[in-house]
């Protein structure tokens, strides 16, 4: 396994210091073998994430140029639209 130096600030240090002093991992390695899992567990997740919200874009984007949207005169229609919408979905009796 390759050997890396990694430059910690003081409050780094001490914490992964806590956390071997507690019995919880064996040395600082397996810390930041956590802390890496971690962040790629995370990376993961939001690659996810913008795959779905580019998949809903597409689709927006379909929806309008097919011309099914709604337009509003004034904003309390559109706040009036999304309340009567909200409690649909609420209720369960949403299209």
């Amino acid at each position: 396994m390759p050997t890396r130096n990694v430059v910690l600030t003081k409050r780094q240090q001490e914490f992964i210091e806590t956390l071997v002093e507690s019995g919880r991992y064996q040395n600082a390695s397996e810390v930041m073998r956590e802390g890496l899992r971690l962040v790629e567990q995370r990376e993961a997740e939001d690659a996810g994430k913008l795959k779905a919200l580019r998949a809903a874009a597409r689709l927006g984007v379909g929806s309008l140029e097919q011309g099914e949207f709604k337009e509003f005169g004034t904003i309390e229609d559109l706040q009036t639209y999304l309340t009567d919408l909200s409690e649909k979905v609420i209720s369960g009796t949403a299209e």
